[in-house]
């Protein structure tokens, strides 16, 4: 006797494995495998959470090429092994007694000006900080002149209208009294 399966019985059956499947790499939140975990964490210290640390680690990029700073970078992308030795760079200079712009310095000295998360606020860097904000100025004048002068050709272009017959001399002097005072 052989056993066959029903179109449903196999759909069944394949839905049963598609799930398994899922809920094995998708997970429940627990790690089965601590093989297919990744790397292991190094035990947190005091110093990881210190908002000093954190402040410093903040204004100084990864190396990974994430454009993420350090500590969002060693936080978030746990795959990410540049992160962590930089973070170690930073507690090891923090430890020998450096004040964060000193920790920062050494970074620059060691990595250049790339390793700052914004550019200093000085020199050519300048124009960074300012050109942008220029531009929008100078492309609102530029769109305000324009709007204004459409809007003169529409009015000049717009056809007469016909004054009502039934209006007095006086109402018909007293609208272009009016209209004359909108415009100016």
């Amino acid at each position: 006797m052989t056993d066959r399966l029903s179109r449903r019985g196999f759909f069944g059956v394949a839905a049963a494995a598609a799930g398994a499947v899922i809920q094995d790499t998708v997970g429940a939140g627990r790690v089965y495998d601590p093989q297919r975990a990744g790397r292991p964490q190094t035990a947190i210290t005091a110093a990881d959470n210190d908002a000093g640390i954190q402040a410093v680690e903040k204004k100084l990029r990864c190396t990974c090429g994430c454009g993420l700073d350090v500590y969002t970078c060693r936080t978030t992308d746990f795959q990410c092994t540049y992160s962590p030795a930089l973070h170690k760079d930073v507690l090891r200079l923090a430890g020998q007694g450096k004040t964060a712009q000193q920790i920062i310095d050494e970074f620059v000295k060691q990595y250049g000006e790339a390793a700052l998360m914004a550019p200093p606020k000085h020199g050519f860097n300048l124009a960074g900080y300012f050109v942008p904000s220029i531009a929008i100025i100078v492309a609102g004048f530029f769109l305000v002149r324009v709007l204004r002068r459409w809007t003169r050709e529409a009015e000049a272009a717009a056809p007469a209208t016909v004054a009502p017959s039934n209006a007095t001399p006086a109402e018909l002097e007293r609208l272009r009294r009016e209209l004359d005072r909108l415009r100016g």
